[in-house]
């Protein structure tokens, strides 16, 4: 049994405080506009001129979906410009959450009236960001590598203020996840005292179901979460797919409500989370269980994402999916045999799924995603499964996420440059 102190209860701890984390809008532009927002604090100024430099994976991820707080603007220039105006650079993944009505004005005519380039960049990083700012003779830099908000150099008029060297290939900086397997994930989620990770936890299930009953609520996007309801109605399977694509579809067209995010995505936070809390709330599981489902879920999506990577060609709602899928498997009474043969049948299915960047079609591969776990689950239940040498499938799950893993760093190097080449046309 684990407990507190031992070293690798306290890493799963630090884990889910670090991956469990708010952010307010699609955290690739989020990213931009922190930059920016830094970038402008540096300079001490209202910059009159601005470059944004970009790795083709943010460039994907930014081009489609809608910046929130800025009267539904899009793109890097869009990202930048409200983080200039109305960032607060303090509050990271939330630079853009307190915007006032006058300030969204202020950035339509900023956009209109300053000169702000964007290009691509390839330093070798998946996930690269500098922005940089002028006002006069004076300049400052900002670089962000590797996550979302991991500022590795500031720069003020060609001095360095400060630098650190990015992770190699794309690799993740924080809390060293290797050592992670569904083993201990699940002796963690079933034995963790839950008022260590309660806090964070609780702020998921709050965040992430006031935006996916916003989506069904609102006209966001492709509306899958209604489309999916009002179609094949409102059984508790269709129910957690459509309460999850509905909160991402709210999510990238403008919604300006925060989500909790994991593997630095607030799709997959999503796709991870709601579905289990809407399982949780129809089987009346009761607080504690939702909770360490959940423990399950986010940890095993964080397992999967580990050997991908931040941002990749392969789609993060399946690795998420999945781990929703593990979470509904324990709440069903599900032991740990159903939980990873759940893990393995999903990913078997979906597994296929390329990520041509934030935009509505999200929430219909977050559903497809959801979709396939369940099934899995129900395969390992009347006795089916899929075997180690289907496809990509391997003799456990441990060496199927790594060949996952593997298939999503390094297989689809040369299919997310294509996409981007396609998308950039």
């Amino acid at each position: 049994m684990m407990k507190k102190g031992d070293k690798i209860y306290d890493l799963y701890v630090g884990i889910l405080k670090e991956e469990l984390v708010p952010a307010m809008g699609c955290t690739e532009p989020i990213a931009v506009a922190y930059a920016a927002a830094k970038a402008r604090e540096v300079l001490g100024a209202m910059p009159e001129r601005i470059r944004i430099q970009a790795s083709g994976s943010i460039i994907k991820n930014v081009k489609s979906v809608i910046v929130p707080n800025t009267n539904h603007l899009k793109g890097l220039e869009a990202a930048a410009a409200a983080g200039v105006i109305a960032g607060k650079a303090n509050k990271k993944l939330e630079v853009i959450a307190e915007v006032e009505e006058d300030e969204i004005q202020d950035i339509n005519e900023y956009l209109s009236s300053i000169a702000i380039d964007s290009e691509f960049m390839d330093n070798g990083i998946v996930f690269d960001l500098i922005v940089t700012v002028w006002k006069g003779d004076s300049s400052a830099r900002v670089r962000i590598a590797d996550t979302q908000t991991n500022i590795v150099l500031i720069e003020k008029d060609g001095k360095c203020l400060y630098e650190k060297k990015p992770e190699a290939e794309g690799g993740r900086a924080g809390i060293d996840r290797s050592f992670m397997d569904m083993e201990s994930i699940w002796e963690f989620a079933n034995t963790v005292d839950l008022i260590d990770v309660k806090e964070v936890l609780e702020r998921q299930i709050h965040y992430n179901m006031a935006i996916a009953e916003e989506g069904l609520i609102g006209e966001y996007g492709a509306n899958i979460g209604k489309v999916l309801l009002e179609t094949y109605g409102n059984d508790i399977t269709v129910r957690a797919k459509a309460m999850a694509a509905a909160g991402s579809d709210a999510r990238m067209n403008g919604c300006e409500l925060p989500v909790i995010i994991n593997s630095g995505s607030g799709n997959q936070g999503i796709t991870c989370s709601v579905p289990v809390i809407e399982y949780g709330k129809e089987l009346r599981a009761g607080k504690e269980k939702i909770l360490r489902a959940l423990v399950l879920s986010n940890l095993t999506t964080i397992h999967q994402k580990t050997g991908i990577g931040t941002l990749s060609a392969y789609c993060g709602a399946v690795c998420a999916g999945a781990g929703a899928g593990a979470g509904i498997a324990y709440l069903q009474g599900g032991d740990y045999k159903d939980v990873i043969h759940t893990v393995v049948n999903a990913l078997a299915v979906v597994s296929g799924i390329v990520c041509d960047g934030a935009k509505a079609s999200c929430a219909a591969k977050i559903a497809s995603a959801v979709d396939a776990a369940l099934l899995g689950y129900h395969m390992y239940q009347q006795g089916q499964e899929f075997k180690g040498g289907d496809g990509i499938v391997m003799n456990n799950i441990e060496s199927t996420i790594k060949s996952v893993g593997y298939l999503g760093k390094e297989g689809m190097k040369e299919t997310n440059e294509k996409i981007i080449e396609i998308m950039m046309q």
